[in-house]
């Protein structure tokens, strides 16, 4: 329940705010809104009830919008948006659980702020710092052994021809 319900309220929230910023709601902005809620909502679902899936849902759609529009902005390449929605919405939700996380949903959990426990916010904030530091070591990491085996980028040529040509021996689109 919790999972549909803040999908819903994340891609309203999604709509609602780009609709306000630029006139117009989109298709593309409504699936996009809705994973937000799906990414926000995944690590709070066993321990938050309904009202705080709308919650997180309604906030995450607008915090995920507002950091993609601002990624956008900076002209860094951010593909697909995973780092505004996958990213930013998933360190959201796992600290909105601290804040919304009820032993009336799950016994064997703990109560979040509004259920008189302050000390799960913390908690939440230090596992989600834990998490991005690890994330970011490993990336590197990764990168590094990557770029020594294969490199990270194609040539400016190999771009330019298009990687469907150079990469896979085939055109993605047949241009007349």
């Amino acid at each position: 329940m919790t999972t549909n319900i803040a999908a819903a309220m994340a891609l309203l929230s999604w709509v609602a705010a780009e609709w306000y910023l630029t006139g117009k709601p989109t298709g593309t902005g409504a699936a996009t809104g809705a994973v937000c809620g799906l990414v926000a909502i995944t690590p709070a679902a066993g321990f938050v009830d309904v009202p705080g899936a709308i919650v997180i849902g309604l906030l995450a759609g607008l915090v995920c919008n507002y950091v993609v529009m601002l990624m956008n902005r900076t002209g860094l390449d951010d593909t697909l948006d995973v780092f505004g929605c996958h990213g930013v919405g998933g360190a959201f939700g796992a600290i909105m659980t601290g804040f919304l996380a009820t032993k009336v949903v799950n016994p064997a959990g703990g109560n979040g702020l509004l259920f008189g426990n302050p000390m799960q916010v913390v908690i939440q904030i230090a596992a989600v710092l834990a998490s991005a530091i690890w994330a970011f070591v490993m990336t590197v990491i990764l990168l590094k052994i990557v770029d020594k085996i294969m490199g990270l980028r194609v040539t400016p040529e190999e771009e330019e021809l298009g990687l469907d040509i150079c990469e896979h021996g085939e055109y993605a689109f047949w241009l007349e």
